[in-house]
């Protein structure tokens, strides 16, 4: 029997099983999926959210404010992209004002640190290819972005390195209540645990509603994105948001942490909890709106579009709570936005609850620091000369756009949690989300994890069962 089982291996899941990573427990993370980060926390805008928007008081605002002044440190200790380029809330017209002026007074009361009100003319200066019919602007100063994928498998691989195990394609089909924990069904068979954690994002209220008569209902919002090329990747410096609607905060420009410009999420609610399809209509919609900041927007080099999906509960708050009726079965559910810049906080509160309910002491031998994947692109002179001594095979390039080599690759597969698909490779490395996305890279990068899996190249999946890339050989002695 484990003592915690989490469900789910998105950047909530993983934030989770590290922070449990530093006490004494047998922690098991299970994830349907082949691979971390392959739902919610693959598709989003990758912003650390400063937290001004959250209403003063509720899990999210604390959970915002706390994971935002987190992650500068973690992002040093877990060698992952990060940066405060800070954030603007446009306001279109003066009548608005009113509106701004209570984002700012919710800012304040929340704790968001240098947060102030500036006029056309400043916003103008700091982002001239925003719209001159702009009126004023909300600025938080600590607004950031970050790498999803850098960040959950950062997350991931250090639980790991400390004692967390994951089981992949192993998926959670029924959870019974029992004398001293918990019997979950699964598809790879049956695994006791002591306390049940549901980090599971848009499939968390299926987890809920096995252990609780008090039903709660999580509702998918599709979110549609366009990425567009390194080239434009400095239209603007900061994250620009629109004034929040209903709907959330609107659609939003931003550069990437990689150098990238991106725009989006639309939002529009939907039954379908596996519904990432793209359509004409959501991207048409998302690229006028975006227009309303930036009205020369370079849509000429969009190389890709995506859709996420955000977990959505109807009282529009983070669940994080042992289940009444429920002893030991903790919820971590309707973690929508901003729940990519509250993960390390909720790491660190479910830790805490988690401690209240069932103590353990702390592990002397915890190891905090992780180091990344060597970055060749990002690289100097002499430390691409000395990885190259170290492995020929980091000056093998591979994936021309971003300039990734085969000893990346190599070593993406080789770390603790390692890729084993193609889309594994491409979170770990960026191998394949260039201007080509993946038209040239993909082949070799194939052959190299056959090669180092030691697989057949006909086993080898984008992600996972159902996805391969061959199914066969056309001629004999292949």
């Amino acid at each position: 029997m484990f003592d915690i089982v989490i469900i789910g291996a998105g950047v909530t899941g993983s934030a989770i099983a590290r922070e449990l990573s530093r006490y004494q427990y047998d922690t098991l993370v299970l994830d349907r999926n082949s691979d971390v980060c392959e739902g919610t926390s693959k598709a989003n805008s990758g912003i650390v959210h400063a937290g001004f928007d959250s209403e003063p008081g509720s899990m999210m605002a604390k959970m915002n404010v706390r994971g935002n002044a987190m992650m500068e440190q973690l992002s040093r200790d877990l060698d992952f992209p990060f940066k405060r380029n800070g954030s603007l809330v446009l306001c279109f017209d003066a009548q608005d004002m009113d509106k701004l002026e209570k984002l700012l007074e919710k800012g304040k009361k929340n704790g968001v640190p240098g947060i102030r009100i500036l006029s056309k003319e400043e916003i103008r200066e700091l982002e001239p290819n925003v719209t001159k019919d702009v009126a004023a602007a909300l600025y938080a100063p600590t607004g950031g972005i970050v790498c999803p994928f850098g960040l959950t498998i950062a997350m991931a691989e250090n639980a790991c390195e400390n004692g967390v195990k994951f089981r992949f394609d192993t998926e959670v089909l029924n959870i019974v209540h029992k004398e001293g924990g918990y019997l979950l069904e699964t598809s790879k068979g049956l695994v006791e645990s002591k306390l049940v954690i549901n980090a599971a994002g848009v499939y968390a209220d299926k987890f809920h509603n096995m252990v609780s008569d008090e039903k709660i209902r999580i509702i998918p919002r599709k979110g549609e994105y366009c990425l567009m090329d390194k080239k434009v990747g400095d239209y603007v410096t900061s994250t620009i948001f629109q004034l929040p609607t209903i709907y959330g905060k609107g659609v939003l420009i931003t550069p990437t942490v990689h150098g990238n410009l991106l725009t989006g999420p639309t939002a529009v609610d939907i039954e379908d909890k596996e519904n990432t399809q793209t359509t004409q209509e959501g991207l048409e919609d998302l690229l006028k709106r975006a227009a309303l900041s930036v009205p020369q927007m370079p849509v000429r080099q969009i190389i890709t579009s995506f859709t996420g999906l955000r977990a959505h509960w109807t009282g529009h708050e983070f669940i994080i709570k042992e289940v009444e009726g429920a002893p030991g079965f903790i919820d971590v559910a309707g973690i929508e936005s901003p729940g990519l810049s509250s993960s390390p906080a909720i790491g660190e509160y479910v830790a805490q609850l988690v401690q209240g309910i069932y103590p353990m002491g702390k592990k002397e031998d915890f190891v905090a620091v992780r180091k990344g994947i060597p970055n060749v692109a990002e690289a100097s002179f002499e430390e691409r000369q000395e990885l190259i001594k170290k492995n020929p095979a980091y000056a093998n390039v591979v994936c021309r756009c971003e300039v990734v080599t085969e000893g990346e690759i190599m070593d993406a597969i080789h770390r603790p949690l390692g890729a084993t698909t193609l889309d594994g490779i491409k979170r770990r490395t960026r191998a394949g989300m260039g201007r080509c996305q993946s038209g040239f890279c993909a082949p070799k990068t194939v052959e190299i994890l056959a090669r180092e899996l030691g697989k057949d190249i006909s086993e080898i999946t984008k992600s996972g069962e159902g996805s391969n890339y061959l199914t066969g050989y056309n001629k004999e002695g292949m």
